[in-house]
Order: C-alpha cells, then sequence, then structure tokens
C-alpha cells in the first residue's frame, strides 16, 4: 500500500515520535546548499503549498541529495518518506525522495485551495451588499472589481500567522464577520466605515505579501520593501476614491471627505501603535476595534498553529516563537453523555 497523501498543514497535525511513511505533493520555494560544522554538505529544501511550509534536509550520502542538485527553485514536487517529530528539530523526514510532478499533479497542486478562495470572497462581497453608504460600498466593489484576483492569493505575512496564498483573504473574512457581531454590540460604532476599513485595511499585502499566480512562495517586492502596506493601502485608496462619482453625493451626510478621512484613518492606525508601524495611533472607536479584531484574529490563528505541535508534557505543548509561550493543550467543547 502506497504512503497517503497529504498536505503540509496534515502532516505537521498527524505526525508524532513514531516513524510516519507519507507523501506530499508541494512547490519547492528554496533550495541551499550548505555544509555542517564538520564540512559534511547537505541541501536544505524549503517546501510550500496553499497552506503551510517545511523545511528539509538532504545529506551527501542519501538519495535525496543528488535530486536536490538537479532540481529547480519553483518545480513542484513529490517528496515521499518517513516523518518524524524530532525534539531537537521538530518534523525531520527520514529515506526520503523527490520526484518532479507531472502536468496534472502540477495543475491540481496549484488549484488547490481556489475553491476556498471563492468561497472566501463570495462571503466577503454577501457582507459589502449590506453596507448602505453608497460612497464606502461603491468604493469596496470597485476595489474587488480591480483587485479580487490579487486579493483573493495575496498572504497576511510571511510568518506567523495567515502566512499563505490566500491568506489574506480568509483573516480579512474572519474580521469583518467580528465586525457585523461588534456592531451588533455596540451599535454606537459606524457598521459601514468599519466594514470597509476591515476589508481595505491590509490592502498594501497585495504588493508586500503576494505570491505569485502560480506559486506558493511569497517574493520580496520593491513597493513593498520601500513603502510597507500601510502607505501603499492609503495609496490605493485614495486611486480608487478618485474615481468616484462622488458628485452625485455631494449633498450626501455626513460629507464624502470626512468619510475618506476616516477611512484612511483606520488603514494608518490599525497596528494600534506608533513602534508597530502605525504613523498615528486609533483616535476613533472604529480604529481602535479594528486594531482590536486584526490582533484577536491573528492571535487565535497563531494558536491554531501552536495545538497542531506535540506535547511536551501533558497539558503542555512545545514552544510557540509567534506566541511567547508554551500554549496549554485546548480543552475539548463539553460533550453532553447520552
Amino acid at each position: 500500500m502506497s504512503a497517503p497523501l497529504l498536505s503540509i498543514a496534515e502532516l505537521k497535525a498527524l505526525v508524532r515520535e513514531t516513524l510516519m511513511p507519507a507523501r506530499i505533493h508541494a512547490q519547492a520555494v528554496e533550495i541551499q546548499r550548505r555544509e555542517s560544522s564538520n564540512g559534511k554538505p547537505f541541501y536544505e529544501l524549503r517546501l510550500r503549498d496553499a497552506d503551510s511550509s517545511l523545511l528539509l534536509r538532504a545529506w551527501n550520502d542519501t538519495p535525496a541529495f543528488a535530486a536536490c542538485e538537479q532540481l529547480e527553485v519553483a518545480a513542484p514536487v513529490e517528496v515521499a518518506g518517513e516523518f518524524v517529530v524530532n525534539g531537537s528539530f521538530g518534523l525531520e523526514a527520514r529515506r526520503w525522495g523527490l520526484r518532479v510532478l507531472n502536468d496534472a499533479e502540477a495543475h491540481a497542486l496549484f488549484e488547490n485551495g481556489n475553491e476556498r478562495a471563492d468561497e472566501t470572497l463570495g462571503r466577503i462581497r454577501g457582507i459589502i451588499a449590506t453596507l448602505a453608504d453608497p460612497r464606502l460600498s461603491a468604493l469596496c466593489e470597485e476595489f474587488l472589481r480591480e483587485f479580487g484576483v490579487r486579493f483573493a492569493r495575496a498572504a497576511a505575512a510571511r510568518a506567523n500567522h495567515h502566512a499563505r496564498r490566500g491568506g489574506l483573504a480568509e483573516h480579512t473574512l474572519r474580521m469583518m464577520e467580528a465586525a457585523q457581531s461588534l456592531c451588533a454590540a455596540y451599535p454606537e460604532l459606524n457598521r459601514d466605515l468599519l466594514l470597509a476599513g476591515t476589508l481595505l485595511h491590509d490592502c498594501g499585502k497585495l504588493w508586500e505579501t503576494c505570491p505569485p499566480e502560480r506559486g506558493f512562495d511569497i517574493p520580496r517586492d520593491l513597493r513593498g520593501e520601500l513603502l510597507g502596506h500601510i502607505t501603499i493601502g492609503i495609496e490605493v485608496v485614495n486611486a480608487l476614491w478618485r474615481n468616484l462619482p462622488l458628485d452625485d453625493w455631494k449633498n450626501a451626510v455626513p460629507p464624502s471627505e470626512a468619510v475618506r478621512l476616516h477611512l484612511l484613518h483606520l488603514i494608518a492606525a490599525h497596528h494600534g501603535a506608533l513602534e508597530y508601524g502605525s504613523p498615528v495611533l486609533p483616535k476613533t472607536p472604529e480604529a481602535f476595534a479594528l486594531h482590536a479584531m486584526d490582533n484577536l484574529d491573528a492571535r487565535i490563528e497563531m494558536f491554531k498553529d501552536a495545538q497542531r505541535q506535540p506535547e511536551t508534557v501533558p497539558g503542555v505543548l512545545a514552544w510557540s516563537r509567534p506566541l511567547n509561550v508554551h500554549p496549554a493543550a485546548p480543552l475539548p467543547a463539553f460533550d453532553a453523555p447520552s
């Protein structure tokens, strides 16, 4: 029986301290030849799929080493071997080999997640359709019309949370759903402003952390490196705003210029602190709410990732660098006895 084909995230969730045979399909996003302290050569191969990444080492006395010598960066590959969690190094592969995927397999790999992305965008569009302010509604619709394809594949970060193709849209949807509940609890919040700001708060990441059309790696972009996503986001919103038929709403209350400035403030202040990159601190309840939701969703995603790690002692998980703690294992939901 052949080893099961798993995603990298599934592999990380299932493998423990006993060897487990498995196969993964992923993209080789980085191949580096290195030497150990005693001069023994090896390759570091970084793999990515739609949800996660994995670093493998191929030593010079293994078939994987020869395969890495011939492998091109960005090639779609299958890695098959025995996987185990090593307490010192985390997830490792033993007796593993790789091959380049055929065209059909590569197509399936890169298409994986597109259906989920379509569903995510559909749910976002459904929320946008509920906006009452025609200016914010038109702005959000124009953003999705012009940049929806790029938005669907962008990552929310390079590491720590939603650091994957499509992660930005997933992060944004969760925040928008949270914003709807928050506005129900706090009706004094401007619902249209908060939802539009949530959709657009990270739109600069379409240039800062966006994989290519056919790939999972998150390359560096000159615009993203020089300006950062907050500055780019303000630029994008201003450019889209200028294309709106503002004369149609010249008598609207509140005035369009006030709406634009409040929206830009949400983008500028969403990191919540000057030392975290925001040029201003949150000065409206909507700006503070957006910052809080952004932090909340990121943290919950970090906990979800950390909870895939093995226990070091009963009830305590391996160290999480993003959270800076040893997380506790999750408490199961209550299940009433029958």
